[in-house]
Parts: structure tokens; sequence; C-alpha cells
């Protein structure tokens, strides 16, 4: 879809919520590292959350242990690494794992390429690695031919490029697989799924909440499957504080129509 779409709908009840972080729920930054969620946003995520039962989750590229420290004093539902790992709300975790010899030997030979390109980092997860040049933009195409290469030697892996980084995963692991695995559980279950998401690495997100018959919400500029269009995370921000508040609000008139009416005591 063009890039004429409009903002996403602020609805009311019985909801999920999906948010990637980067780009998303934060600013990107030159070092993953450098990355915030400011406290008001994470406040209102978690007002979101209890509004809803619980059924709000971070389904992320990084690690469960990283969202849970962006996330911090907060503690939701996450699928991590773009859904190898994933915990759910009762705290229950489970994740994909390659062999060990595979991972040691990926691990050598992306850091010995990498040597010959200066300013790319790598990341390792555990089960995938992801390598990011957004400060070496310049090596794009050697890094993009290396990692096809590893994925065509390992067809248990798949390639995912995202914005500056080009990740090897376990193939048949992302998003949409994650979002529809929470959607088949309490909370989620039966609930209408609202998914934010910026980069390529959301586009199955996007697809499986559209399925779902949704909210899928790209951010910022850019070709996508998305239904409903923030331009910027800041956008994010605001909208995230404005359904928390509008859901409170609109579960207190609720529960004040409910209310009898209170008999005067009188004395005579």
């Amino acid at each position: 879809m063009a890039d004429t779409l409009t903002s996403p709908p602020v609805l009311s009840e019985n909801v999920a919520y999906f948010f990637d972080l980067d780009g998303t729920l934060a600013t990107i930054k030159p070092h993953p590292d450098e990355v915030v969620v400011p406290a008001e946003v994470l406040q209102a995520l978690n007002q979101l959350a209890q509004l809803n039962e619980g059924a709000l989750a971070l389904i992320s590229g990084r690690s469960m242990d990283e969202l849970d420290k962006l996330a911090g004093p907060y503690r939701f539902p996450l699928a991590g690494v773009h859904g190898a790992e994933r915990r759910d709300i009762h705290g229950h975790s489970q994740s994909i794992s390659l062999p060990p010899d595979l991972i040691q030997t990926l691990h050598a030979q992306l850091t010995t390429a990498l040597l010959y390109m200066p300013g790319t980092e790598l990341e390792a997860k555990g089960m995938a690695f992801a390598i990011h040049y957004r400060q070496a933009q310049q090596y794009e195409q050697n890094i993009f031919a290396l990692a096809e290469q590893i994925v065509h030697d390992n067809p248990q892996l798949s390639l995912q490029p995202g914005k500056c980084v080009v990740e090897i995963k376990p193939r048949g692991i992302h998003k949409g697989e994650a979002i529809s695995t929470f959607m088949h559980e309490a909370p989620f279950l039966g609930r209408t799924p609202i998914f934010f998401g910026d980069d390529l690495t959301d586009e199955h997100g996007f697809d499986v909440v559209n399925q779902l018959k949704g909210v899928s919400v790209k951010v910022g500029a850019g070709e996508t499957k998305a239904s409903w269009r923030l331009a910027t995370v800041p956008d994010v921000w605001q909208w995230v504080i404005k359904a928390a508040n509008h859901q409170q609000e609109q579960q207190l008139a609720q529960i004040n129509r409910r209310k009898p009416y209170g008999s005067l005591d009188r004395s005579f």
C-alpha cells in the first residue's frame, strides 16, 4: 500500500496489542545499546496491558533479555529474535535452537569476514546472527552476498533484511508466526489484534493481522502490507498514551453506568 494511508483508530475494548521496538516504540540509534523507551510510554503500555487482561506483547528482533531491560520495570509477554524465542502471559518461555557446532562455525566465519569491513558489527543472539552496517553502508552489497552464501550453504537457515541490518536465523521463524501463536492462547484469544511495526521484518506480522481483520500499522514511509500508518516514533508514543487514556475513560464510564443509585440515610 502507498504512503497515503491514514493514522489508525483507537479501539476501546477486546483488543490485543503487539509492538515492535526499534523504529516503533524507540527511535533508532547508531548503536543498539543507546536505545531507550520513554518512561511515560512504558507506563502507558503497562496501562493498556492491565486494561486488556495482559493482552500486550513486544515482538522484536532483539533477544528477550534485551526487551526486558528496555521495558523495565514492567514485564510483558515477548517474542524475541523474530519469534525464535517466546514468553507467554504466565512467564513460560520456549526457544528454537541451532546445533552448537553450526553456531560456532557461523560465528567464526562471520567474525573473520567482517574484519575486512570496518564499521560493521556482528550481534550473536544464540540462535541467530545480525550483521549491522549502519556505520558502514558502503559494504551493504558485500554483507548481503556473505549472508546469502551462508543461507545457501545451510538450508535450515533464512535471511531477513532490515534497516541497515541483515539477520541470519532459523528458517520458518518470523514475527507473523509469533503473533499467530499468541492469538491462539489466552489472554489474546478472541481479541482484535493491533500490530505496530516499521521494517521489512514486520511485514509478516502485518499479513497475519490483516488475515485476522485486525489493525496493522506501518511506522514511517515506504510500501507496506499494513492498512494504517503513523509517520514517526513520537506519533506512536502519542497514540499509545491516547489509547491508554481513552480506554481507561471508557471502562470507568461503563462502571459508573452500572452503579445503582445510592440510597440516602435520613434522620428525623
